[in-house]
């Protein structure tokens, strides 16, 4: 059994970032839920009220041995926006920010130079506004919010938002894709 690590990440909807993250080698497991607020167990009509302080984030557990943390970082950097504050698109609020909730000293010296050298490389022409905090509480989402996107491959949201970034994920990373 390999010696798994956690990450924990908000780039927007955890709808779209958990189909993006679950479709990587390494990554054991993809939740989608809520983290950064001051509100204990809160649900996803309280979250949405941007009230509870929470952003709609992912937990990644993953093989560090098979996917590095600083390729996670790479990925979340390249699909989602990372300049824009608290919003994704369509979807605003607080509870859409970017941020990144880092476990160790090591995950949080690994995120600072990846915002950095990102922000260096121009790939965005606007700065980078992602939070790099520490990780607190993480509250696993409803069930139905999990798998959502490969379940409801249909759903309008999925088709306009969500396909393209799974297209966008396997466009720029195919070396490091599952076989889903």
């Amino acid at each position: 059994m390999p010696d798994l690590e956690t990450a924990t990440l908000a780039g927007g909807c955890f709808w779209c970032t958990e189909a993006v993250f679950k479709r990587l080698k390494g990554v054991e497991r993809v939740v989608p839920g809520y983290t950064g607020g001051h509100v204990d167990n809160p649900s996803y009509e309280e979250v949405c009220t941007g009230a509870t302080g929470h952003a709609e984030a992912i937990q990644v557990t993953f093989d560090p041995a098979a996917i590095p943390y600083d390729k996670l970082l790479e990925v979340f950097w390249h699909l989602h926006d990372p300049t824009t504050l608290n919003r994704q698109g369509g979807d605003v609020g607080t509870q859409y920010r970017s941020a990144i909730f880092y476990h160790t000293d090591q995950q949080k010296e690994a995120a600072l130079r990846s915002r950095e050298e990102t922000e260096k490389s121009r790939l965005y022409r606007n700065r980078i506004v992602t939070e790099i905090v520490p990780f607190t509480k993480f509250y696993e989402a409803e069930d139905y919010h999990l798998d959502f996107y490969d379940s409801n491959r249909s759903y309008p949201y999925c088709e306009i938002v969500i396909d393209p970034k799974v297209a966008k994920l396997y466009r720029e990373f195919p070396k490091d894709l599952n076989s889903l």
